[in-house]
């Protein structure tokens, strides 16, 4: 046992291991590859800043290249134009551009006019780098933080020149920073450009403005106060800065680089590298979490062998025992399935006796209206062929010839009720298919007619105004069987009725609906109206056991619908047959 236990904690050891080396690598891998993905979309970032920096300031040194050789600016060099009209000009221009001030100054430094009159207060701009390299013949530019506004600003300063090829004047664009730094202030990542004295100029971040690279430093440190902290380190070739410089700043973020010599500046970002750690470690945790689900069930296989082993032994002493046991539960098994197929088949027969005996017992209550339809036309029949013969001893044969239509015609509707009687009475064994709702109503209304007749009562069924095409799926002979005992049940119900009226309503709805509807007593207890061998008739009646509706009740449940029996509001009671439609004619 303690040979076992130690095994068992050397297994453990060797796989805890293995797990943190393995896990440990694909970490590292990991957070190799997200660096790099992160490093390539910080490039990109910056690239996008920096363009959109140059873009920006470009368009105010466009305004200071067209503006300077204004017609009303070259004037103002020469002592000849107007101050004010140039002065509406410039304002114009500020306004349009959103520019912070635009000055005209000439070759010896003196201010002319400006936009907004803060430069006209000094009077003369002499020294001025931006300026100086004006009279160069240059585009000059500068940056600073320009004590007439206290503002950060960009020079742009352009010259025009006179006749004679020298530098007769000079227009000056300022831009305010921040105007500039407005639409892409708090964008991700935080973006910084250094200049070449090593301070923050522009960024994104405004905690970082004024920030100072002393020095051969690296990171960077605020104009006044203590440095915070900073570290620089390298991980899978991407230098990464670890510091603490605001809650906008990343605590740990790649340091990528851009030299911009177009405004003689450097694009720095800081990417911040959280991502990278977060998407390690679940790869990490993933492949250990995967390690860990295949140890434990590499254990516990182990586990199981051991104990599969040791049970082994112990099952092999109880099979035998089992098996007799077993095999006894086995034969007495199948004796009790035996007996349920013979009970289900002996079921299934008396289900099928029960509806025919319903057939025969209501073909019982219709015999003799029954009769009556058949004697009728056979005694017509008698009678046509009677004359028929003597029509034809007195030479008229074509009375005789009337004669036997109305036989045929006698005898094509006996044909009719006989085959009728046949397929209600036939035992249909056949699947539910498709059947003519508005046929096997006409059938099943025919079939009751003479004992309907014979009761007085008046039922209305108009074959020509139901919908016409309506296939339910079912059984024909049985679901005549159910329209039947519903007319028959009605007929009955209305023996000592003042008003005795059968009305019979075909409704195609969701499903299809068949309401038969009678003018009598109405349902003395709903609820108990389809149970078996349940009648309102007096005991010992001969007109029927209770077992039409349940059989009626049985046979439509057969078929998928719903039969349901609720009186009327107006007196009376109405029975709803509901059914499926033929799976080919459901309507949508």
């Amino acid at each position: 046992m303690r040979t076992w236990i130690r095994h068992r904690a050397a297994i453990l050891a060797l796989f805890l291991l293995a797990l943190a080396v393995v896990a440990g690598g694909v970490w590292r891998f990991g957070y190799g590859q997200a660096l790099d993905q992160l490093a390539r979309r910080g490039e990109a970032d910056l690239a996008l800043a920096a363009d959109r920096l140059t873009a920006q300031l470009q368009r105010y040194q466009e305004l200071a290249v067209l503006l300077s050789e204004h017609p009303y600016l070259v004037a103002l060099s020469w002592g000849q134009g107007d101050v004010g009209t140039a002065k509406a000009l410039l304002l114009e221009a500020a306004d349009k551009t959103a520019a912070l001030d635009l000055v005209y100054a000439a070759a010896d430094g003196r201010v002319i006019t400006s936009a907004h009159g803060r430069f006209e207060q000094d009077g003369r701009i002499n020294g001025a780098p931006y300026f100086e390299r004006a009279l160069q013949g240059a585009l000059g530019a500068h940056h600073e933080v320009d004590p007439r506004f206290g503002r950060r600003a960009f020079y742009f300063a352009s010259p025009n020149f006179g006749p004679d090829g020298r530098v007769s004047g000079v227009l000056i664009v300022v831009v305010d920073i921040e105007n500039v730094e407005e639409n892409w202030r708090g964008d991700r990542p935080a973006v910084f450009f250094v200049d070449d004295a090593g301070e923050v100029f522009i960024s994104n971040r405004s905690e970082l403005l004024f920030w100072q690279r002393r020095g051969g430093d690296v990171g960077l440190v605020p104009p006044e106060g203590y440095a915070p902290p900073f570290v620089q380190f390298f991980r899978a070739g991407h230098e990464l800065w670890r510091l603490d410089w605001g809650p906008y700043l990343p605590k740990r973020g790649i340091h990528i680089v851009q030299d911009l010599p177009v405004i003689e500046m450097r694009g720095e970002a800081l990417v911040d590298v959280a991502p990278a750690l977060r998407l390690a470690g679940l790869q990490a945790a993933a492949v250990g979490a995967a390690m860990m689900v295949f140890g434990l069930f590499l254990w516990q296989a182990i586990e199981r062998r051991r104990v599969l082993a040791e049970a082994n032994a112990v099952l092999e002493e109880r099979v035998e025992e089992r098996t007799a046991e077993l095999s006894e539960t086995n034969i007495a098994l199948r004796h009790e399935i035996t007996e349920r197929e013979e009970a289900e088949a002996a079921l299934k027969k008396a289900q099928a006796d029960l509806v025919q005996a319903g057939k025969l017992s209501a073909l019982g209550q219709m015999s003799a209206g029954i009769s009556h339809e058949l004697n009728q036309p056979l005694m017509a029949i008698q009678s046509f062929a009677e004359n028929g013969a003597r029509f034809m001893e007195r030479g008229k044969p074509e009375k005789a010839e009337e004669n036997l239509g109305k036989i045929a015609q006698m005898a094509t509707r006996m044909a009719r009720i006989i085959k009728n009687l046949r397929a209600f009475a036939r035992n249909e064994s056949e699947p539910m298919g498709k059947v003519d709702l508005v046929s096997v109503i006409n059938q099943a209304v025919e079939l009751t007619e003479p004992r309907v007749r014979q009761a007085g009562v008046i039922l209305h069924w108009d074959a020509d105004q139901a919908p016409q095409g309506v296939f339910a799926l079912g059984g024909e002979v049985r679901l005549g069987q159910v329209f039947v005992n519903l007319i028959n049940n009605a007929v009955d119900a209305m023996a000592d009725a003042p008003r005795k009226q059968i009305e019979i309503s075909l409704e195609v709805g969701p499903r299809l609906s068949v309401a038969v509807r009678d003018t009598g007593p109405g349902i003395a207890e709903p609820d108990r109206i389809f149970d078996p061998f349940y009648s309102t008739k007096a005991v010992g009646s001969s007109e029927g056991m209770g077992l039409g509706l349940s059989i009626s009740y049985g046979l439509v449940q057969s078929f998928g619908g719903n039969i349901r029996g609720t009186n009327a509001p107006d007196g009376g009671a109405v029975f709803t047959v509901e059914l499926d439609y033929w799976k080919e004619d459901k309507v949508a």
